[in-house]
């Protein structure tokens, strides 16, 4: 697995996850969805995101297209 495809699981599962608290807790629970949301967000401009730091500090590498630039 690569790092890119880690952040998008990551992602869908704090979504997934998010939502479901919110639907049997608490609606504040979306606050973490809206913050995952905005974290893609710029990291779609900045091509950066703190959870690389720490899926390449797991051991995950780069793509094969990312490395080449």
């Amino acid at each position: 697995m690569t790092v890119e495809r880690g952040i998008r699981l990551l992602a869908g599962v704090i979504v997934l996850l998010s939502v479901s608290l919110a639907h049997w807790f608490s609606p504040w629970w979306l606050v973490l969805t809206a913050f995952v949301g905005l974290n893609l967000l710029q990291s779609a401009f900045t091509n950066w995101c703190p959870a690389m730091m720490i899926l390449r500090s797991m051991g995950l590498k780069d793509s094969a297209i990312q490395s080449t630039r």
